[in-house]
């Protein structure tokens, strides 16, 4: 029963994909329209600041990294303050013709800078509260995500990022409307807490009950989750964004990196819909798609204008996006003073280095069990611990 999620999570805007709305934009102002188009939605799509003291070099003619956010903000209550539920960081190497995706696990432990604007002194936490720390007290987006980006660098050996951006969930789902959906290949069987429906009525709702730190428990009478078996297909939106969403009830119990590795899958599927020659030759859909990325995406270039990003990005082939594993995929959990973290383990440190000195592609190269599968092959194939 392929209904429509009619009930919007405010939850939800987790996933940083980004990265496949300015590929559409770069296959829009090649191929159709032009700088007109660009000029039209810059102002739109792009933000000055938020990278704090790691902003690079007011230039993309070498290597290029980019921060990548996702956040659970609560609109229109700051007192609820907004944490970033996903992390990406994209590479591209000076070529500027491949791109290396890594998530870091929202609940990393690390040392977070104070931020003199927000009145936060500094201090050891999970990272998705740097977001926070750097958004309370009126500092808002622009602050949180530099006081992130400040915590990221710091934990990459002082990485410098050459632009960031932000998703809002509403716009992102009108975005991947706009496309039409997505081809997507699920690599683990997946059961949604979030969508179901009533098996003697029909009627869509959520199936499961949920504790008080909203772990799903038990299902709700009558109710039949959504599941998502193993396998290639065509998503719909409302299909491949719930589908994104999930980490509770995973086959492999993979979590949070089973989410991150369904979302890095999401955005190449994105790429390769939003080069496809259906979509970048029809000029009134590059224009809805446009007008989806300014309501979707809130990206800090660095002072470098949006033409400029998107000309510089056009060599990317979809093919050529590298999905990595922090960790392997495997949980590297440490508890403190009764707190759960995650911790990052040499080799994704390393790779964060290698970020900086523009030798991903050498580090990957030795590194292949760090490559995620491309969902061609079931993940039921690796090695993945959970817990």
């Amino acid at each position: 029963m392929a209904k429509k999620r009619g009930k919007k999570d405010p939850l939800w805007a987790r996933l940083s994909l980004v990265f496949g709305a300015l590929l559409l934009l770069v296959s829009g102002g090649t191929l159709v329209g032009g700088n007109l188009l660009l000029n039209h939605y810059s102002d739109q799509i792009t933000h000055d600041g938020g990278l704090g003291d790691s902003a690079a070099g007011e230039t993309i003619d070498g290597p290029i990294t980019l921060l990548l956010v996702g956040i659970d903000e609560r609109i229109g209550n700051e007192a609820m303050g907004a944490r970033s539920d996903s992390i990406i960081i994209a590479h591209i190497p000076a070529s500027h013709d491949a791109m290396y995706l890594m998530s870091i696990p929202r609940d990393t432990r690390v040392q977070i800078p104070a931020s003199k604007s927000t009145k936060y002194k500094g201090g050891t936490d999970k990272i998705n509260a740097a977001f926070q720390f750097g958004y309370q007290n009126g500092g808002g987006r622009g602050n949180g995500l530099a006081l992130l980006a400040e915590t990221v660098s710091n934990l990459a050996g002082g990485l410098k990022f050459n632009g960031a951006a932000i998703v809002n969930f509403d716009g992102f789902s009108g975005l991947v409307k706009a496309l039409g959906g997505v081809h997507m290949c699920v690599d683990e069987k997946v059961t949604s807490i979030h969508t179901g429906w009533n098996k003697k009525t029909g009627e869509e709702g959520v199936p499961y009950n949920f504790n008080t730190d909203g772990i799903p428990t038990s299902l709700k009478p009558n109710m039949e989750p959504k599941v998502y078996e193993v396998g290639c297909r065509d998503f719909a939106a409302w299909e491949a964004l719930d589908y994104v969403r999930q980490r509770d009830k995973l086959a492999n119990n993979d979590g949070d990196y089973g989410r991150q590795r369904h979302q890095q899958q999401f955005i190449k599927a994105m790429a390769k819909k939003a080069t496809s020659a259906g979509v970048v030759t029809n000029l009134f859909k590059v224009n809805e798609i446009l007008n989806s990325v300014g309501q979707a995406v809130s990206f800090y270039n660095n002072k470098v204008s949006l033409a400029d990003w998107m000309f510089t990005l056009k060599g990317i082939d979809p093919d050529k996006m590298i999905t990595l594993r922090t960790n392997s995929g495997k949980y590297n959990s440490e508890t403190i003073n009764g707190q759960s973290f995650e911790s990052l383990d040499e080799n994704a440190l390393e790779l964060l280095k290698a970020f900086g000195t523009d030798t991903v592609g050498e580090f990957v190269a030795n590194h292949q069990e760090m490559v995620a599968n491309d969902a061609s092959t079931p993940a039921s194939t690796q090695s993945t611990s959970g817990r």
